[in-house]
């Protein structure tokens, strides 16, 4: 059962990039009916703000040339109080969370959608790499064509109601085949590089834009045997398995090797660090927090899956289990700098399942 169909109207989520811009003149060339919606987010006002004032022109130039309406709609308050207050309280409290699933879940596919449809549209599509089936009469998320360009990982937390009025038009098309249509389309966009990283904070470097919103809190940098190393501004600085940044040079009686930061003591503010590339693996169960499943008819007790746990990571066997209302990941083999804060994705074959945010490690059983 297909779920394209060019008597739907459809609003195009546009942000004056490549994706985007291919996704509606593909939907356009398909006969389908078509407006596009530019949405707003972040308010700072400059050079490196992630909506600028370019991709807004941007994405009206292609508009114009493809003979769309555009529309315009500000969540900055939304995306301020839902998005960046969860990810600086995430900081302030030790653990790196993803910024990128709590817009997607709390803006692009609730607000953003819900003003979408508003507009008397049939369906929203976005320029995502993911593909939706629609399988038993449940609508299923599932890793597109493209592979490297997977999006999934950033969508676990979409649910069936949402999914049914989705489209993703790129789902079976390589990036490379994406740009050479958009080249086709305008010289421009494409030639604008993907963004990377997170979007508030475009160019700018991490730490120095969290500074304006965190107030340091030092504390000691140590190693596993709790001798001191140096000293730290705020946790809120590192992640599992950063290297840049931690300024420790060469020290007596250790290794001439890098360091790299394999935990954080958040009850005692002491940032802990490495040369041993083994203290960055874990084998062992996962606590997570704010489990998601996508669809109804997945087997939600003692499934055995692979579990992605950062965008772009390995997939790894797993197994999870629900003990005590608490959803308990147990993986099979190790992985590299597990990061609270993070999610943990869950896959079967090419099917995404949903996930849940890492709140815990234990090595013992649970």
């Amino acid at each position: 059962m297909s779920i394209y169909n060019n008597n739907n109207k459809v609003i195009v989520a546009m942000s004056g990039g490549v994706d985007s811009s291919v996704t509606a003149a593909l939907l356009k060339e398909s006969g389908y009916k078509i407006d596009a919606l530019f949405m707003k987010n972040w308010e700072e006002d400059d050079a490196d703000e992630c909506i600028s004032k370019k991709d807004y022109e941007d994405a009206k130039r292609l508009c114009k040339k493809l003979g769309i309406k555009m529309h315009l709609v500000n969540f900055s308050d939304s995306y301020w109080n839902l998005v960046f207050k969860t990810f600086l309280n995430g900081l302030k409290n030790g653990i790196t969370p993803n910024p990128d699933i709590f817009c997607n879940k709390e803006i692009k596919f609730k607000q953003f959608l819900k003003y979408g449809l508003s507009l008397g549209c049939d369906k929203v599509a976005t320029g995502h790499y993911a593909k939706i089936n629609i399988v038993n009469n449940c609508y299923t998320l599932n890793k597109p064509l493209d592979k490297i360009k997977d999006q999934t990982y950033f969508l676990y937390m979409l649910n069936q109601n949402i999914l049914k009025n989705l489209l993703f038009p790129l789902s079976d098309i390589n990036k490379d085949d994406v740009k050479k249509i958009a080249k086709s389309l305008d010289i421009e966009i494409s030639r604008k590089k993907e963004s990377m990283g997170i979007c508030f904070i475009g160019k700018k470097k991490f730490s120095d834009f969290i500074k304006k919103y965190i107030k340091p809190n030092p504390g000691l940098i140590c190693d596993a045997n709790n001798m001191i190393l140096g000293n730290h501004d705020g946790l809120f600085n590192y992640t599992i398995g950063q290297r840049k940044g931690i300024n420790i040079g060469g020290k007596k009686n250790y290794l001439n090797k890098p360091w790299f930061v394999s935990e954080k003591d958040i009850k005692n503010n002491k940032l802990i660090i490495s040369q041993d590339e083994n203290d960055l693996l874990f084998k062992g169960n996962i606590i997570l927090d704010d489990v998601n499943w996508i669809s109804k008819n997945i087997k939600k007790e003692n499934l055995s899956c692979k579990a992605r746990l950062r965008h772009g990571g390995q997939l790894i066997d797993c197994a999870i289990t629900n003990i005590d209302n608490r959803y308990i990941l147990k993986l099979n083999d190790h992985e590299r700098a597990v990061t609270l804060g993070q999610s943990a994705v869950l896959y079967t074959k090419n099917q995404c399942l949903g996930g849940g945010i890492i709140k815990q490690k234990c090595l013992a059983s649970i």
